[in-house]
């Protein structure tokens, strides 16, 4: 992701024996001394964080520096310079973030050792060094509510959590009661109650209950705490969006309905090596999931962007745009659907899409998709069905709600469902290797490819 000032001008040196705080995904910090500017970059920093911790060599392909801050979160590539980019985070900001002057004043960002988003899945695994940190950073995203998940597989998460963290389960000493204190810190935030269910009483176990289930469950005190990590790990591999960055966006809603409210809903936009998700934050669930032979993408409206130099030709005040392409059907008849995400990181994220798509990223085979837990053969077929009881494929969370979406239809021989007036145009792949016109033809079979943007 560029967005490294070029401007010489750095400022004064810091004053001796000053430092920096680098936090890493258990939340602690490590003192970095400020050197002269320009600073080291984020490569030569994580050889040394890599000597500090004795961390395998696998560790600089696994691993990555981040700023993030409220406002914007992005990895730095080995050449970025942390001091320089810090010292030009409100130009980053007034470009990739809708944020207020007075919040873009404020905001201040944080250097954070964290997940390599361009790191496979199949070998988070092979480092029993890694593990750990692995897991931490992945207890952290789950807590913090990016994960969509159900309430029984976020429960075996938690058991294992408690497990890690409380040692092997005690009848006599862990109760519903000793847990409750910590279901904040072992548990996802679950999208918030409807109304109607609070005046209903539940039949299902609350989340205390099920916690406790879960660590009765988790394996005894003969598991090593590197098979542990293994096996929370494989069980977050299967969650959507795992692995990936988020960028805030939204979309537009469907109009009708007894509301017919319309307008744009926020969304997270979850973008890594297999794909694409769009994911609802408020409700936890996801909402559309593309791997890349499934899609073709656009970055429309960004500034400087190929056939719009000066990003004006529209709206200045509106977002860039990411267009994705997937096949769909309307009644029964085959058709392209088109999903527009609004986002000022928009540009970030077609990037990005066109990074993991040059490494070759698409979807592992189904069986890689979701590994059984390595404790999962010693389950009691009786206990397995009572864990999956309570969740149907219907309602999870992780299946897609493409009804919930509003999508520009075409069918296939290029006749329009409905006439819907794009806002503004460059370039399009879709034209499929014309001069730039503003024709429209269909995807054929749902392959497609990055085309000739450069995000």
């Amino acid at each position: 992701m560029d967005g490294e000032g070029e401007a010489e001008g750095e400022g004064a040196s810091a004053p001796p024996g000053a430092a920096a705080l680098l936090y890493l995904p258990d939340g602690s910090a490590l003192p970095l001394p400020l050197e002269p500017p320009p600073g080291p970059t984020a490569a030569e920093l994580l050889r040394r964080l890599q000597g500090a911790l004795r961390l395998p060599p696998a560790a600089s392909d696994a691993l990555a520096l981040w700023l993030g801050s409220e406002l914007l979160e992005v990895q730095l590539k080995p050449r970025h310079r942390p001091l320089r980019l810090v010292r030009h985070w409100p130009e980053l900001l007034l470009r990739f973030s809708l944020g207020s002057p007075a919040a873009i004043a404020q905001d201040e960002p944080c250097l954070q050792l964290r997940r390599n988003v361009f790191f496979p899945k199949s070998r988070e695994l092979e480092e029993e060094e890694l593990l750990r940190l692995l897991y931490e950073e992945a207890r952290e995203q789950l807590k913090g509510g990016r994960y969509p998940v159900d309430p029984p597989e976020a429960a075996e998460l938690g058991g294992l959590s408690c497990r890690l963290r409380l040692g092997p389960f005690e009848p006599g000493r862990h109760t519903e009661l000793s847990l409750r204190p910590l279901l904040a810190e072992l548990l996802p935030p679950g999208p918030p109650a409807r109304w109607g269910a609070l005046f209903r009483r539940s039949r299902e176990p609350g989340p205390s209950q099920r916690l406790l289930e879960a660590f009765a469950r988790a394996p005894g005190p003969e598991a090593p705490p590197a098979g542990l990590y293994r096996d929370f790990l494989r069980r977050c591999h299967a969650l959507p969006g795992y692995g990936c960055a988020f960028f805030p966006g939204a979309i537009e809603r469907p109009s009708g309905g007894l509301l017919a409210r319309g307008g744009l809903r926020p969304v997270s936009v979850a973008v890594g090596l297999e794909g694409v998700t769009i994911i609802d934050p408020r409700q936890k669930h996801v909402l559309l999931s593309l791997t890349y032979p499934e899609l073709c993408w656009e970055l429309v409206g960004a500034v400087g962007q190929d056939g719009d130099p000066t990003g004006q030709d529209g709206d200045p005040t509106e977002p860039p745009q990411l267009w994705l392409e997937f096949d769909g059907d309307h009644e029964g008849a085959p058709v392209n659907r088109l999903l527009r995400v609004f986002s000022p990181q928009a540009e970030l994220m077609s990037a990005l899409i066109e990074c993991c798509i040059e490494l070759g990223g698409a979807a592992p085979p189904p069986e890689e998709q979701a590994p059984p837990p390595a404790g999962a053969a010693a389950t009691p077929p009786e206990a397995a069905g009572a864990r999956g009881a309570p969740l149907r494929r219907q309602e999870s969370v992780t299946r897609p709600r493409l009804q919930r979406l509003a999508t520009i239809d075409y069918v296939r021989d290029g006749q329009e469902l409905r006439r819907v007036k794009p806002p503004r145009r460059s370039a399009s792949f879709f034209s499929r290797g014309g001069a730039g016109g503003g024709s429209y033809s269909p995807v054929a079979g749902g392959t497609g490819g990055a085309g000739s943007e450069q995000g």
